[in-house]
């Protein structure tokens, strides 16, 4: 299954190197770039906290975890209840139609019965469109299942001309996607998601910056709950980009501003740089501040989902450009994948987080022929259920 998406993969890249040889057809207009001295000071609607830019803003996300913090503690006091007992995230990965395996699981952990409240959520590529249904919890399973389960490809691509890859953004378009986000991502969703933000939690999702060449981690609840009457729009927005795969889907231009100047940042799949992420570190390092001046922490819990087989994907390959490079892209980007479970694992080792890993495992030999195909995303939506639903057997360490 994922030879077709290594070979698109590399498709895009021989694509890309094309257009050197063509620098002189026209392609879509854009807005200018944030200028790269400007780019820190760049707002999307004026909310202080509706972003942060990978490395340079990690002080203001480890603020922002704090102020969740001290949100969840005045709630639980309001309530008449004590400090927390626990607190959990849950990380989920990207992966294309594989994003099925991470809503299957969802949904079969809810019917099983346990699958706790989540204080902190983050999502990248098909993991942010998983990722509000996920922090709202098991009231919102259906339409999560609908969302994997009863689409076709023709709700989220329409093919473009093989010319695109030349004179265009991408070769598919991606507006049938941005339909079907804006149908499950109303103004009802918009108002849960800034209550969830109320109560202590995060929801965060990562985007690629590609003018800058950054990370950008969005701040979802904090947008929802802005009451800015662009928050539903820019979060829609959002979830497209983070799904954006470079040269697959066309980037999600962004209106920004410095000052009163109107500038334009280019957004694709956060997988460019990360196909999951967690916590900040710093957030650890005050943790054991906490511990060596005896003081109490609550204990954590981390479950990450990798939407994609982590056992090598045997395949004879051809000995043809299209196919090497496909493979090549492919092999990057599943070592990626696990090199940034590797990491997770190893920080929370050394935090004293309990680690809990979901990912396909070798016994699941569903393929399909098109990307999106219905059929096997509903395959592997009932492979991952029905595991949840017998009690999932989290692993505890990557593999």
């Amino acid at each position: 299954m994922h030879r077709i998406l290594a070979q698109r993969r590399g498709l895009l890249a021989l694509a890309a190197g094309g257009t050197l040889a063509t620098a002189g057809c026209a392609g879509p207009v854009r807005g200018p770039a944030v200028p790269r001295a400007e780019t820190a000071h760049a707002s999307v609607l004026g909310v202080p906290n509706e972003r942060f830019l990978i490395p340079r803003d990690l002080p203001a996300l480890v603020r922002e975890f704090e102020a969740a913090g001290e949100r969840r503690t005045r709630r639980r006091a309001a309530a008449g209840l004590g400090p927390d007992d626990r607190y959990g995230m849950l990380a989920v990965s990207g992966g294309g139609e594989d994003g099925a395996f991470g809503a299957g699981l969802l949904c079969g952990w809810s019917d099983q019965g346990s699958r706790p409240v989540f204080d902190l959520v983050t999502g990248v590529s098909t993991g942010a469109l998983t990722a509000p249904f996920a922090f709202l919890g098991t009231a919102w399973d259906a339409p999560l299942k609908s969302v994997y389960t009863d689409i076709t490809p023709a709700d989220v691509l329409r093919t473009r001309f093989v010319t695109a890859a030349l004179t265009d953004d991408a070769l598919a378009d991606n507006a049938p996607l941005f339909g079907t986000i804006s149908r499950h991502l109303d103004e009802r969703m918009l108002g849960a998601i800034a209550e969830g933000y109320a109560e202590g939690r995060l929801l965060l999702v990562g985007t690629a910056n590609l003018d800058a060449q950054l990370p950008v981690t969005w701040n979802l609840g904090a947008i929802a709950a802005s009451g800015h009457p662009g928050a539903l729009d820019l979060i829609r927005r959002i979830l497209l980009a983070s799904a954006a795969v470079p040269g697959a889907f066309p980037p999600v231009m962004i209106d920004v501003a410095v000052g009163d100047r109107a500038y334009q940042e280019m957004h694709v799949d956060g997988g460019a740089f990360t196909q999951v992420f967690l916590y900040p570190r710093r957030l650890a390092e005050l943790r054991e501040a906490r511990i060596r001046r005896g003081l109490p922490v609550v204990p954590a819990r981390a479950y990450i989902i990798r939407n994609a087989r982590l056992d090598p994907d045997w395949a004879m390959v051809d000995r043809r450009t299209l196919s090497i490079a496909g493979r090549a892209i492919s092999t990057m980007i599943a070592s990626g994948g696990y090199n940034d479970i590797v990491r997770i694992w190893s920080t929370t080792r050394q935090d004293g987080v309990d680690f809990n890993l979901a990912y396909i495992g070798a016994d699941f030999t569903g393929s399909f022929r098109e990307p999106f195909e219905q059929a096997y995303m509903r395959q592997l939506f009932d492979y991952a259920f029905a595991r949840a639903r017998r009690g999932y057997n989290w692993a505890k360490q990557p593999p």
